[in-house]
């Protein structure tokens, strides 16, 4: 796993061999930086990684010009991974890595943010009242985008921020704009 464009491009994400955690895959990753690309600028946003897991997404928005990257998740490898990667690419004054449940810190967060990427264990309970949580509370700043990764059999065209969607296979990315 590393990163495919920018500044760090080509730099390992560092990682474990857990199965507790389930990255990204390089095909995805690409796929929504090329369609994120066109319709935002990350130079200076504000990101928030959401089950972030090693940080693949985040990394890759630091990469392109993000100014600062919010990780959170809960899983101790994957917050070491994150720490070690940080402290690779030298960007531990641009990130923050919380070890918190995701519903505990969109709770008491009072940032906001314009890019959020959420990628939830595809077993999660309740998806709907995640993306409602979050563009309800004004976690997305004015112009913010949330990408939710999920199972395709799942289907958000009814929620009022939903934009469009991607499948990869058997995963679906959901677009969300505030």
């Amino acid at each position: 796993m590393q990163i495919i464009a920018g500044k760090y491009k080509g730099n390992k994400i560092r990682r474990t061999d857990t199965l507790a955690v389930r990255p990204c895959s390089s095909r995805v990753k690409k796929s929504l930086f090329d369609t994120l690309s066109a319709r935002m600028d990350f130079e200076g946003s504000i990101v928030l990684d959401l089950f972030a897991g090693f940080g693949s997404l985040g990394f890759e928005a630091l990469s392109r010009g993000s100014e600062f990257v919010y990780f959170v998740d809960q899983h101790t490898d994957a917050l070491k991974s994150m720490k070690s990667t940080a402290l690779h690419l030298g960007v531990t004054d641009k990130s923050s890595i919380v070890n918190s449940d995701v519903t505990a810190f969109l709770d008491r967060t009072t940032e906001q943010f314009d890019l959020v990427f959420c990628d939830p264990p595809y077993t999660w309970p309740d998806y709907e009242l995640l993306i409602e949580k979050i563009t309800a509370k004004s976690v997305l700043s004015e112009e913010g985008i949330l990408l939710i990764e999920h199972k395709t059999h799942l289907n958000f065209k009814h929620l009022p921020s939903y934009s469009f969607h991607k499948d990869y296979g058997m995963t679906r990315v959901t677009f969300f704009h505030h």
